[in-house]
């Protein structure tokens, strides 16, 4: 019996000898070769619940632990049982690496010593093996645990691919994964596209698109979905309208004032992308585009008609304030007057009135109803000229301002220069039948045709409406010879000017034998002839080229002996009398003034004259800084409410808003 057991235990003792020392000499031959058809011949192996299969029969495998002479050393102080070392010799070889199959029932390796053990030992083996490396691929690691994964620097693996299935046991991938640390968190690399939409963490869209792209998709969601809800087949589907209305709200609060996306709330991207969806079922309810497109343009025609309504309205509104005269300019010149004669100025004369006819001083015309204008007018020439007691400044106003400018000189003294204030009254030959316009002014039909009421309506051209055409202040600049019958040079300046530079150089300009000097307005077609005479009318067609530069009042300089040599104002009163129907032309001055000087200007320098301050938003800062003389043409006056706030600084700047009138009439800044 004891030779029995005897028997049997070195029967077991020599088969555990054999699974012991079999798998160390079977992977000591590193030069064997091995191939995937040699040692796997395509065939599939399973056990406990894996498979091995190749996926390239003749693809090149390297081995990671081989050894020269030596034999496969283990880790000290490790024990591994029968059932795991059964497991061992079990083990397949794929692509010459090594994959761990089974269960280590007994105890739990020490991973950390294995790996490090592993590590060293297989970059000994890659310094070793270097001639080898044409054979081989050049980095030799754990094969991997197939997800497509790539190799430590960054290269994809193509030689080989495992696939492991996973089964009931757990603790054999974790050996796998403990002997490559790094691919324990690793996942498959994925390619971002940057141009790639989508929300970010505060739902909002990260679209390389323009700059408040959001704000515009939104606005078009509201005008498509105003489109769904007129369509009939919309009504149809009450479910849909209920829907899209719901949505049109939310996107309307969304909208609320923004117009940047910063601006937009957190939920901006949300609320685009359910109105998106809404919109599409309305798409999907349409037979076809032609109702759109037919609603799409009512729309349009419907948003022109009341743009035009809104336009015509906001030009009556801009035309009627430009007529009121505000608060506290009415107020100023009522507190001048009472000063002027409470205190008994209206016996008292503006000094050095013995200048007021010498023709070797500069002098300029000023036709103003305006005392703050017209001071602002006085106060920019003096400031730039190089000498100031060289300027005469001659005033002509109405009845009921006479009082109000000459009180205003009176306290603010314009320095060394001399002001001379005409009443409009004391013109004695300045009478209707002497002059055709004073007649007209006077008529029934031209006061109902600048006074009628409903105007704003019945025609389109308002500004032809205006009551000032209507003052005789407009029209005196056609009687400077008779005004001033001892002058023969005048630079007349409009009172809605400001003045920048010395002007003293214009009394030295050649004239050349002809009345006006002017700065020439044609750069812009509308400022050529045929935009402000009637070119249908064949006295006109007949008398004038359409494409002439037109040129601009405010700032000209008047030879009044060449005016008295030709007889001008003959040639204005005949005009005048032709158009008496207003059928040569219709608004103010300039055209009359036009055919009236025809062939007899010359043209300035542009700089001296820079128009368009009263109308328009985009003058370049530059242009206005080398101008001579800017001019507050237009309804936007600078002492209105209503009057550009970048332009207004330019001529507020020249008015002492300490003075004390402008402080009685709250006109302070």
């Amino acid at each position: 019996m004891a030779k029995k057991y005897s028997r049997r235990s070195k029967t077991v003792l020599a088969f555990l000898l054999a699974s012991i020392f079999a798998p160390i000499l079977y992977y000591t031959d590193r030069r064997s070769g091995l191939s995937v058809s040699d040692s796997i011949q395509s065939s599939e192996f399973t056990e406990n619940g894996f498979s091995l299969v190749s996926l390239h029969d003749n693809a090149k495998l390297s081995a990671t632990i081989q050894e020269s002479t030596g034999t496969f050393h283990e880790p000290s102080h490790e024990t591994y049982t029968e059932s795991l070392t059964n497991s061992l010799i079990k083990s397949k070889v794929a692509s010459g690496k090594l994959i761990t199959q089974g269960e280590h029932k007994s105890r739990v390796l020490s991973a950390t010593n294995e790996v490090s053990n592993l590590t060293n030992y297989s970059k000994k083996l890659q310094n070793k093996e270097h001639n080898r490396e044409s054979n081989f691929r050049k980095d030799n690691k754990i094969l991997q645990v197939v997800n497509g994964g790539s190799t430590a620097n960054g290269f994809r693996e193509n030689t080989a691919v495992e696939t492991i299935k996973e089964s009931g046991s757990r603790k054999t991938e974790n050996l796998i994964v403990q002997m490559n640390p790094e691919k324990k968190h690793e996942k498959p690399s994925q390619e971002v596209n940057p141009r790639r939409s989508g929300p970010d963490n505060k739902g909002r869209s990260k679209m390389a698109t323009l700059p408040n792209s959001m704000v515009l998709q939104l606005r078009d969601q509201l005008v498509r979905a105003k489109v769904y809800v007129g369509l009939g087949s919309s009504r149809s589907h009450p479910t849909f309208i209920r829907e899209l209305r719901g949505r049109m709200r939310e996107i309307q609060r969304v909208l609320g004032d923004a117009t940047r996306d910063s601006e937009l709330p957190k939920n901006a991207y949300e609320k685009l992308k359910a109105m998106q969806q809404t919109l599409s079922k309305g798409k999907l309810i349409q037979d076809n585009c032609s109702a759109a497109i037919k609603k799409l343009r009512a729309i349009l025609h419907s948003t022109e008609e009341q743009l035009g309504v809104y336009k015509k309205q906001s030009t009556f509104l801009s035309q009627l304030t430009a007529k009121t005269m505000p608060k506290g300019l009415h107020c100023l010149p009522l507190r001048l007057t009472n000063e002027y004669y409470i205190n008994g100025f209206d016996q008292k004369e503006l000094t050095n009135q013995e200048k007021l006819e010498d023709n070797e001083l500069y002098h300029y015309a000023i036709f103003s109803d305006n005392v703050l204008a017209a001071a602002v007018v006085v106060n920019s020439t003096i400031s730039h000229a190089k000498n100031p007691e060289k300027n005469v400044f001659h005033i002509v106003t109405d009845k009921l301002n006479y009082a109000a400018i000459k009180m205003w000189f009176i306290s603010n003294p314009p320095g060394n220069a001399t002001i001379e204030v005409k009443n409009i009254e004391d013109l004695k030959w300045l009478t209707s039948s002497y002059s055709p316009v004073l007649k007209q002014l006077k008529s029934k039909t031209m006061i109902e045709y600048y006074f009628k009421s409903h105007h704003a309506n019945s025609d389109e051209n308002l500004k032809y409406h205006n009551p000032k055409y209507l003052s005789i202040l407009n029209h005196l600049r056609f009687y400077l010879p008779e005004i001033f019958p001892k002058l023969n040079k005048v630079l007349f300046l409009d009172d809605d000017v400001v003045v920048q530079k010395d002007l003293s150089a214009l009394w030295k300009v050649d004239l050349k034998r002809k009345v006006i000097g002017v700065v020439e307005t044609c750069g812009e077609s509308f400022h050529r002839f045929d935009r402000y005479l009637n070119f249908s009318n064949p006295l006109i067609a007949q008398n004038f080229d359409p494409h002439a530069c037109g040129w601009a009042f405010g700032m000209n300089m008047f030879d009044l002996a060449e005016w008295r040599r030709q007889n001008i104002t003959s040639v204005y009163h005949s005009w005048q009398n032709s158009n008496q129907e207003r059928v040569l032309w219709k608004l103010g001055t300039l055209p009359v003034g036009l055919v009236t000087f025809w062939n007899r200007t010359v043209p300035f320098d542009q700089s001296w004259h820079l128009l368009g301050l009263g109308y328009n938003p985009n003058i370049n800062h530059t242009d206005i800084t080398k101008a001579a003389v800017i001019h507050f043409n237009g309804n936007l006056k600078p002492w209105l409410e209503i009057g550009l706030p970048e332009y207004r600084k330019y001529w507020s700047k020249y008015v002492d808003h300490d003075q004390v009138y402008l402080r009685e009439c709250n006109l302070s800044p």
